[in-house]
């Protein structure tokens, strides 16, 4: 079963998508616009190519993005867990000798 925020997440990528795609399509216009000579059928092919490729590229980017996150998050995951270990230790040293030094001046 999801959880809550795993539900969110994946609407949220869901809406980030739906937006990626409607930029993809509004520069597709936009770049066909500016030549005018093109037939409607030739326009609405060199629309559809673009955003096929503006998504495309787009997909390749994000893809790169999340396989850095995915390396980032294990490298802070691996940097927390000595941190976490490290002060345990010092914990448990500085408790030894405060302990010693109790039973020291007893």
């Amino acid at each position: 079963m999801r959880t809550t925020a795993e539900a969110i997440n994946e609407i949220e990528g869901y809406l980030l998508w739906e937006e990626e795609k409607r930029k993809a399509r509004e520069r597709a216009r936009e770049f066909t616009a500016v030549i005018p000579w093109l037939t409607d059928s030739q326009r609405a092919d060199l629309e559809h190519r673009y955003t096929a490729d503006q998504l495309a590229t787009s997909r390749t980017h994000l893809r790169r993005i999340v396989a850095r996150s995915t390396e980032l998050r294990a490298e802070y995951e691996a940097v927390y867990q000595a941190l976490k270990r490290r002060t345990a230790t010092w914990c448990v040293v500085c408790g030894a000798v405060w302990a010693a030094a109790v039973l020291a001046l007893r």
